[in-house]
């Protein structure tokens, strides 16, 4: 197994750098990979850059020129739903892409033209993993849909419109687009996203932020303990 880590930014990866043994550097379109070993698994690791087009961008370079065969995308996400609180964490079951959309031609909302796909499926297997870590740990999760869009979405009526339209859990900047690259080429992926902000606020966001992605460098180094 080659894993490959993204993260959409600097800390959300930072703390996992010291845990890389024998660590290589390698810049591609101005993002730097690392690729290493932790215990016992080859890994490649990255922070992408905020937005779905760097994500899509880490992810196909990680999958072509590094060749993992599987991909976990960790970091933050603001809940859409009420029992889904600050450093909680929200686990991919699927992902969708919320700013698609092309209903006024008649297509479902956040469907993806040319491989009519909405949602984006999680690999059982790796999200099952993780979610035995969530449990041991004794952190609060859901299982779900995580939505994204190049949207930070602060507002009320953001949140209710996209829960409304997919009924999902977490909304983020990066998972919907690294599931649809992991699709298209048949790579597993899962995402696992510490709540950072609920109700819309931004307040939330900048107080836990940090905490949220450092609680998600610790999940992620659990679960590779049980790939082993």
């Amino acid at each position: 197994m080659t894993l490959g880590i993204i993260g959409a930014m600097q800390m959300e990866i930072e703390n996992l750098k010291p845990s890389i043994k024998r660590p290589l550097l390698e810049t591609i379109s101005g993002i730097t990979f690392i690729k290493g070993e932790i215990d016992g698994i080859d890994v490649v690791t990255a922070v992408s850059g905020v937005g779905k087009v760097f994500a899509a961008v880490c992810t196909e370079i990680m999958i072509v020129h590094f060749g993992v065969d599987h991909v976990i995308n960790i970091g933050v996400a603001g809940s859409l739903v009420k029992d889904l609180k600050v450093l909680d964490v929200a686990v991919a079951d699927s992902a969708v892409q919320h700013d698609m959309n092309t209903s006024a031609l008649g297509d479902p909302r956040g469907l993806i033209s040319g491989i009519n796909v909405v949602n984006f499926e999680a690999d059982k297997e790796l999200s099952s993993i993780v979610c035995e870590v969530l449990a041991a740990k004794g952190i609060n999760f859901q299982t779900g849909i995580i939505a994204s869009g190049d949207l930070f979405v602060d507002t009320d009526k953001q949140r209710n419109n996209i829960h409304r339209a997919f009924n999902a859990l977490a909304a983020d900047m990066e998972g919907g687009s690294i599931a649809h690259v992991c699709y298209i080429n048949n790579v597993p992926f899962t995402l696992i996203r510490s709540i950072s902000d609920a109700d819309g606020s931004a307040m939330d966001y900048n107080t836990f932020a940090g905490k949220a992605a450092e609680q998600s460098i610790s999940i992620i180094l659990d679960v590779i303990k049980k790939l082993k």
